[in-house]
């Protein structure tokens, strides 16, 4: 499954979290887990889109972004029936 996950800065963002939250996203990359992933063009947050077995994994995995632990984002993770094609 499919699922999304919408970052966005709180009052306690730390611009430091930025290059352990891409070194997170480079190793998801790497394991075939990340699919999509980019900032919002007003640097208010981003997304990112992950497949996982199931609600429970993927809130696993987006619970370890640095982001996510260190407060200076909230996260919302959505199950995503994505597509390409209306077939």
């Amino acid at each position: 499954m499919k699922y999304l996950i919408m970052t966005k800065r709180t009052a306690k963002f730390d611009p430091q979290v930025i290059e352990p939250h891409y070194e997170f996203l480079r190793d998801l990359l790497a394991r075939e887990i990340l699919e999509l992933f980019g900032p919002f063009t007003d640097k208010s947050g981003g997304a990112y889109m992950i497949n996982a077995a199931s609600l429970e994994e993927a809130t696993a995995i987006v619970h370890l972004d640095p982001v996510y632990t260190s407060g200076s984002s909230e996260v919302t993770i959505y199950e995503w029936n994505a597509k390409k094609t209306f077939a």
